[in-house]
């Protein structure tokens, strides 16, 4: 959920296997951050966040191995909630 102080915004729910929950958090605020200094609107920012968490938890280790496209390709709809190589 992202609240702007006038609306609340509420993403896709996905359901997936977790690998590992380690580094979920911080692709979620990364996402936060990238999205808002490009200037998505508000949904979209909620979306690829919770998408970027989400792939992050289907990847053993800290480090979010995903590109931005695939982050986009889930948060636009694709809810395989695969990573696609």
């Amino acid at each position: 959920m992202l609240y702007d102080r006038k609306d609340y915004y509420f993403s896709n729910k996905y359901k997936m296997q977790i690998v590992d929950r380690v580094g979920g958090g911080d692709s979620f605020g990364a996402g936060l951050v990238a999205t808002s200094l490009e200037g998505y609107d508000a949904k979209s920012i909620i979306e690829f966040s919770v998408a970027a968490s989400c792939l992050k938890h289907s990847i053993e280790g800290d480090f979010n191995m995903v590109s931005m496209d695939e982050v986009l390709q889930l948060a636009g709809g694709d809810g395989s909630g695969r990573v696609q190589r």
